[in-house]
């Protein structure tokens, strides 16, 4: 069609012009005529592209107008209920983040019974209060179920077992964290001599946030009682040692500094800690003048027990 057209021109150049318009070859009419039909396409190009540029600026002006305006689908909170039945264990958080209403979710008492049940088995070593008969109860029901997991849930208990008697590097997870409790005991075994084991249970603080940063998310109202947990945030420190050393006390302050070093005989560990009376913030250097410090060698194993491990001392209070 483009070759008709430039034909009808070019004769029509030289009706006008004479013989000498003949020596006008025919390609060059046809690469005009296609530059302005491409000039023409790109125009429109351009103009397509700037109406949808225009109606992304009005939809983005429309959500800043209105940014409670929903965008998507908005299920039903049954279809997410249903969906949970499916997800592992391992995938609450995610599943948790899709959506408001997949969060609400996981935070039911429905939830928590049902991923309970969905991994109970008959020959499971239970405590008392992680037992069916028991998992009837609503408060801390939560804690309870996370903490069953651990007793039966393979992928859950396989990451208990890899604890070593010695970390490959020195927890930095309890710096700052408030020294709740502290207890010794003895511990008789195949050994000639016994074993002292040195607890101390801490409570890790927050950090300090800026007045225009958010607090936590807080579960309903109604399934508060599903949430509680008086072991949250809490972590057990189990040294145990070839001898008894008399430590001093601590419980109440601050725990800011956490060795582990080769012991002099070459055999053994070395632990260090250090407790003030005030939290070490912005990477400071504790002052050991200004604190109490422990020193516990020789050192037998060194283990932290966050408050879902089955080792860990179960509180009254769940």
């Amino acid at each position: 069609m483009k070759k008709a057209v430039a034909n009808a021109v070019q004769q029509e150049v030289k009706s006008f012009c004479g013989l000498e318009a003949s020596r006008v070859p025919t390609e060059e009419v046809l690469s005009v005529s296609g530059e302005s039909c491409d000039s023409s396409d790109e125009m429109d190009a351009k103009e397509s592209t700037n109406e949808r540029t225009a109606s992304r600026k009005k939809k983005s002006k429309r959500h800043k107008e209105n940014p409670d305006e929903a965008v998507g689908e908005d299920y039903p909170i049954d279809i997410w209920l249903l969906l949970a039945a499916y997800i592992r264990p391992e995938d609450t958080v995610k599943f948790s983040l899709i959506c408001k209403k997949a969060w609400t979710v996981t935070c039911t008492a429905a939830f928590w019974t049902r991923l309970y049940r969905r991994h109970y088995t008959l020959d499971a070593y239970l405590p008392l209060r992680l037992r069916p008969e028991s998992m009837e109860r609503l408060h801390c029901l939560r804690a309870c179920v996370i903490r069953s997991l651990y007793h039966m849930y393979e992928p859950f208990v396989s990451r208990v077992s890899r604890n070593p008697a010695i970390p490959e590097t020195t927890p930095s997870t309890l710096k700052n964290s408030k020294c709740l409790l502290f207890w010794c005991r003895k511990i008789e075994g195949n050994r000639r001599e016994p074993l002292w084991e040195f607890n101390f249970k801490f409570k890790k603080q927050p950090p300090r946030l800026k007045s225009n940063c958010c607090k936590d998310l807080q579960p309903p109202v109604q399934y508060e009682d599903v949430h509680t947990n008086p072991d949250q945030d809490c972590c057990l420190l189990q040294i145990t040692t070839l001898n008894f050393i008399f430590l001093p006390v601590v419980m109440g302050m601050i725990f800011t500094l956490f060795t582990i070093n080769v012991s002099t005989d070459m055999r053994h560990h070395r632990v260090r800690l250090v407790f003030q009376d005030s939290p070490v913030w912005n990477g400071k250097k504790p002052r050991l003048d200004q604190g109490v410090q422990i020193v516990l060698d020789p050192v037998h194993s060194v283990r932290l027990l966050d408050w879902w491990h089955p080792q860990y001392p179960v509180s009254l209070k769940a």
